[in-house]
């Protein structure tokens, strides 16, 4: 018989705004953000063990085994739910480390939804959102899986129903360290709390951008290109840069003259991630 096998997409996000309000005492910092989906993303496949073993075949440079947060996430799920299931996982990477699009956080809410799944653990999103904090602050939206307005350090979330237009989203080859931006001594770290739902139009800046852009000059660069056929935005504290598009004509239009000489890609924006999408469809 053969082992339980699933294949899961690992959507990317974009931050579409994000202001810092402020330094806490444990040294992260306040922030509201709006998260939104894109359609496109990694790919997990993940077959069941019964002898408990959870091993990750597909190799990083640089992250050890035991380090990777697809491992971690694994682990941690088996240690709470006190499972004696293992799994083998293999992944189809596609998203660039520290880009800012959440690569290695939605990975681990990938495989915290597809082992609840697979292991039948029955535990409900809040249960499972919780346990994706530990582990990472953009877990617990990627687990939950619908877009939203994020308050704390990105933990507190209110669904939120933003326009869903066609996205060029440029990546500049290089990684953007969050802990050196958030370290940054011109970091703007006093943007005044936006008490209305929705967000106002106007809002929509990157507290993030300038210090990013004085650091990385190929993310300036992308800036300035981009910001030539619609407004050019930063997501997170990464180097990914993007614009939205009223169709996707428009949207590979601009990509063909842009990314003769930059990477990037063209996808489509989801206020429903396409990780959910696929789970509805095995009930």
């Amino acid at each position: 018989m053969t082992a339980p096998r699933l294949t899961l997409p690992s959507p990317a996000k974009l931050n579409l705004m994000l202001h810092i309000l402020g330094r806490r005492p444990d040294g992260y910092h306040e922030l509201q953000t709006i998260f939104q989906f894109l359609d496109y993303g990694d790919e997990i496949t993940f077959a069941v063990r019964d002898d408990g073993v959870i091993h990750l075949h597909t190799e990083f440079d640089g992250v050890p085994h035991d380090s990777n947060l697809i491992v971690k996430a694994a682990k941690k799920l088996q240690e709470q739910s006190g499972s004696s299931l293992g799994i083998d996982i293999w992944i189809e990477k596609i998203l660039p480390m520290g880009g800012g699009i959440g690569g290695g956080s939605s990975n681990a809410a990938t495989t915290l939804l597809g082992l609840n799944h697979l292991w039948q653990l029955g535990w409900d999103l809040d249960r499972l959102a919780a346990l994706g904090l530990s582990l990472g602050a953009d877990v617990p939206v990627f687990v939950r899986g619908h877009a939203a307005f994020a308050e704390g350090v990105g933990e507190k979330l209110t669904p939120v129903e933003p326009e869903e237009p066609w996205y060029l989203v440029l990546v500049p080859q290089v990684s953007v360290s969050t802990a050196e931006i958030f370290s940054d001594p011109l970091l703007t770290r006093n943007s005044p709390p936006i008490k209305v739902r929705p967000v106002p139009k106007g809002n929509s800046r990157n507290d993030c951008l300038p210090v990013v852009a004085r650091r990385y000059p190929d993310v300036r660069n992308a800036l300035n290109l981009l910001g030539k056929f619609t407004e050019a935005k930063l997501t997170g504290t990464g180097s990914c840069v993007f614009g939205g598009f009223p169709s996707k004509a428009e949207a590979d239009k601009v990509s063909a003259l842009l990314t003769e000489t930059l990477t990037g890609f063209v996808a489509k924006g989801s206020n429903v991630s396409m990780l959910h999408r696929k789970l509805q469809s095995l009930l």
